[in-house]
């Protein structure tokens, strides 16, 4: 082949890996099962790995594998000193590598319980997650752990790798007992689409090459064809949603608001509304930095240009009319604790989604119980808590569901009193019903609190009527409120 041929072979396998979406995945797993060493080892094969790196590998590796004549992987994603000293992974790690058939984005996290902070934020935005078991040992607590964190962040493909197959003896009633093991505990969390595969990612067993001398009795593929084959995210499935950054006005005759679309789609001549203010308009252009488009997607970073003047700040949102967010005050979500400091009650935080920051009182009712995999009542929660919450907000709050767009339905929760990050959070849903009921100190009243329209319905209803006699009779301490 002459050097014509192959450097034209090369430009066109490089102009396809950039026309793909690159897969975003993660590996998780409970600690020393293996992780890095399966990221490294699918750099090598995959032909990733540059050969001064490799030189280096060999240079720094204290535990080479001098049977196999190889280094030691996992150094290619530990790189703090103190991860490469204690051999575990702190810190989370990217490599970005291709194939012939995908470019891929890698995220490395850790397995330790104490950084499951740092796994949470790993699995921000991933299309699919790895999981590593250890053969020897089967599912743990922590396996659970990451995989319910994956879930609530929206993961939907999981790919179970039983690791160190080999010091097992290849033994396949041992692997498909832990996949059925497995498959249960994600199918009650909704997670339908699970692959698994017996692998050694020390050999490279069924890492990128088949492995049909030892595991002929396998018949799936490879976790590199798994990963090849794999679904990106799409946010083409709701309407358009673009949070503003930036008010554009560098002069009197040009007024436009910035911001990256995390929704839909938009051209000109589209009619959009803007939220909370629920103000319609039309898109007069679309401007980048160096030209007008004739329509943007998920994922651009524009200037919207409107053919009227509408009173815009940051934070507000521009969406489609016929496909609106959810705009309410009372909001049930997800979240993960993700400092020292718990997540309590009845105090005031400040909530971080897209562009907005507003403040926002935290209802934590109920915590996973890692050990049985159920939800059980708490009235606030701790570092690594995974937890459903209600939110309440003094001022309207705008959200998509997270599983229906990751951007619209994410949260950060900080404490206003030290600026720290307490919990990363999930919306699922409008929360409409009663909120809290309570007895106060003497126990004789019934606190009782709901949104202003239920009440007002109540207050208007055939039941208030009936018991009006009766309250008249009782010292009210107040009147129904607006919370």
């Amino acid at each position: 082949m002459s050097g014509l041929t192959l450097t034209k072979e090369l430009v066109a396998t490089s102009e396809k890996n950039r026309k793909l979406s690159p897969l975003k995945f993660i590996t998780c797993g409970s600690v020393d099962d293996g992780k890095s060493t399966l990221i490294g080892r699918l750099l090598w094969d995959s032909k990733a790995v540059k050969s001064d790196q490799a030189e280096k590998l060999y240079r720094d590796g204290r535990r080479n594998n001098s049977e196999l004549n190889l280094p030691e992987f996992a150094l290619l994603l530990d790189g703090l000193q103190a991860e490469r000293e204690q051999g575990i992974t702190i810190d989370v790690a990217y490599r970005y590598f291709s194939t012939d058939k995908r470019s891929f984005i890698v995220v490395d996290c850790p397995g330790h319980e104490q950084y499951t902070r740092n796994m949470a934020t790993g699995a921000t935005k991933a299309d699919l997650a790895v999981l590593l078991v250890d053969a020897r040992i089967g599912i743990l607590e922590q396996t659970k752990r990451h995989t319910m964190i994956g879930s609530m962040m929206g993961i939907k493909q999981f790919i179970l790798a039983v690791n160190k197959i080999d010091l097992i003896d290849y033994d396949r009633e041992r692997f498909e007992h832990i996949a059925r093991e497995f498959s249960e505990f994600a199918l009650s969390l909704g997670i339908t689409n699970i692959s698994s595969i017996p692998i050694s990612a020390l050999k490279g067993e069924n890492v990128v090459n088949k492995d049909y001398e030892n595991m002929a009795w396998y018949e799936g593929n490879s976790l590199l064809e798994t990963l090849e084959l794999a679904n990106v995210k799409s946010k083409q499935s709701v309407g358009l949603r673009m949070p503003v950054q930036r008010v554009c006005r560098p002069n009197e005759s040009f007024r436009g608001y910035q911001g990256t679309l995390v929704g839909g789609a938009v051209k000109p001549g589209d009619s959009v509304i803007i939220l909370p203010s629920e103000k319609t308009a039309n898109i007069l252009q679309i401007v980048t930095f160096d030209l007008v488009r004739n329509a943007a997607v998920a994922g651009d970073a524009v200037t919207l240009v409107l053919d009227r003047n509408i009173d815009i700040a940051r934070g507000d949102i521009i969406s489609s009319i016929e496909a609106k967010p959810m705009m309410g005050y009372h909001f049930d979500a997800n979240v993960i604790v993700l400092s020292e400091n718990a997540l309590v009650p009845n105090k005031y935080y400040w909530l971080k989604s897209a562009c907005r920051r507003q403040k926002v009182m935290v209802e934590p009712y109920s915590a996973v119980d890692f050990r049985t995999g159920l939800f059980h009542d708490v009235e606030r929660l701790e570092l690594n808590n995974i937890g459903k919450v209600k939110l309440h907000f003094d001022e309207i709050a705008i959200f998509d569901s997270y599983e229906e767009n990751d951007d619209m339905g994410a949260f950060i929760i900080i404490d206003p009193e030290n600026n720290h990050t307490v919990a990363g959070g999930m919306i699922s849903s409008k929360s409409e019903e009663i909120r809290h009921i309570g007895a106060d100190n003497n126990d004789e009243f019934v606190l009782l609190s709901m949104p202003k329209k239920v009440a007002e319905k109540l207050q208007n209803s055939e039941i208030y009527k009936l018991l009006e006699e009766e309250i008249k009779q009782i010292p009210l301490q107040g009147k129904i409120s607006k919370s």
